[in-house]
């Protein structure tokens, strides 16, 4: 009982807003002017919802917090370096707060951590890991980031913990102000990715152990800073989401080759996979009221399962993007300018190709759903918050995303003499 306790204050010691605010303030982040009278001021009315002022709601009314951290009675230009946070266009956030900081470096080095866990990221790092070094290894890293992914926004949504309150915490970014906060899902993809990379590559490539421990080791802790950076997630939050990719890791790398060997082998594995990925799709939608969580859940599934069906398309095909066993183990030593050359222009023609197809399909889709549903489609961004929109948008836009990542793509390149 004694240790319960122990760990229940622990718990809130972590969770403290002011702590967050300690980290911001030793970066050289600072509020708005006012910010301090603000912040006392929050102290006497009480908790403020996921970073907002009391009593606000999500966009659509729908009982969810939606604050951006702007300040009740905030005036004047703050000092030294100022910016503005990245406001979402889904949500009513108007990303008006300003904030300052005295070093740019660190605002860069943790906008990076950050995007370590965006999309940007994603559509540029598995791409080239596919196209250009280890189609084997990027299948199994995509395997496992869609499952944290996956679980982790399923957790946001069922313990439904807000965001660190603003003041005293500054917020640097607001695009995912929307969502829940534990566990962090950044910290979760910043964990998982890594160390994944270095379980799967380690023996099949050459190159010391040390550097992928030292790889792996700073960009976990890159991205888990950022996010306390940012002033979105709490130090609770990050530990969370550390232990909890952790956890999920232990789990699925033993049977990640299972995962993939069925993805490409068994006769029915694309009806199974676009199957269960919808149903996950759809139970993750009933977890909760909107929020943008949902439709970044649906997006993931929506890609995996895209992959997973493209990698089954190659198989089938006789396509085999796998580097030839005798091969093993690679090596970076064989780089040239001209091996050089050619990777960056797969990577630049593939992602023209991935980013066309996501705005055709989006354009496609959208339309199509709200005629099929009969949703007034004049507001593009509240007929997105309608789960009949939403997910078949995110859904099968990403799907296809995902198999001309893995198919189409691909055989692009061996058209044009680039494979």
């Amino acid at each position: 009982m004694a240790l319960c306790r122990r760990l229940s204050r622990l718990a809130a010691h972590l969770q403290d807003p002011q702590k967050v605010a300690a980290f911001q303030r030793l970066c050289g982040v600072e509020g708005p002017m006012g910010w301090a009278d603000a912040e006392q001021r929050a102290g006497t009315r009480g908790p403020v919802a996921n970073g907002g002022p009391p009593g606000a709601e999500r966009a659509g009314g729908q009982g969810h917090p939606a604050g951006n951290g702007t300040v009740p009675g905030g005036a004047g230009p703050p000092q030294r370096w100022r910016r503005r946070p990245r406001r979402n266009s889904l949500t009513e956030e108007d990303g008006s707060q300003e904030f300052s900081t005295r070093s740019r470096f660190l605002y860069y080095l943790f906008s990076l951590g950050t995007e370590l866990g965006n999309e940007l990221f994603y559509i540029l790092f598995f791409p080239f890991c596919i196209w250009n070094l280890d189609a084997w290894l990027g299948r199994r890293l995509i395997i496992i980031w869609v499952w944290v992914m996956y679980l982790g926004q399923c957790a946001k949504d069922v313990i439904r913990w807000p965001r660190p309150a603003s003041p005293p915490v500054v917020k640097l970014e607001v695009f995912y102000n929307s969502e829940y906060s534990m566990p962090s899902t950044h910290a979760m993809s910043g964990t998982a990715i890594p160390l994944a990379l270095l379980l799967l590559s380690y023996g099949r490539w050459q190159y010391p152990l040390m550097f992928g421990l030292i790889l792996a080791f700073c960009w976990c802790l890159l991205v888990c800073c950022s996010r306390i950076y940012m002033g979105m997630h709490s130090i609770l939050d990050v530990i969370a989401g550390f232990l909890y990719a952790v956890l999920i890791l232990v789990v699925l790398h033993p049977v990640v080759d299972l995962i993939d060997n069925f993805n490409l082998t068994y006769k029915y594995a694309p009806l199974i996979i676009i199957s269960l990925h919808l149903a996950l799709g759809i139970f993750s939608f009933t977890l909760d009221t909107w929020s943008t969580s949902r439709g970044d859940t649906a997006q993931i599934l929506g890609c995996g399962a895209g992959v997973a069906c493209g990698s089954h398309v190659n198989y089938m095909m006789g396509l085999n993007l796998d580097p030839h066993p005798k091969t093993l183990p690679l090596s970076l030593s064989s780089l040239t300018v001209t091996v050089f050359g050619k990777a960056i222009l797969r990577l630049l023609i593939g992602v023209i190709v991935l980013l066309l197809t996501k705005v055709a399909m989006k354009k496609a889709t959208i339309p199509l759903a709200c005629k099929i549903f009969c949703i007034p489609h004049d507001d593009v961004r509240k007929a997105r918050q309608r789960m009949e929109v939403e997910l078949p948008y995110r859904y099968i836009t990403y799907g296809t995303v995902g198999f001309s990542l893995m198919f189409i793509v691909p055989c692009l390149f061996h058209f044009i003499g680039l494979s």
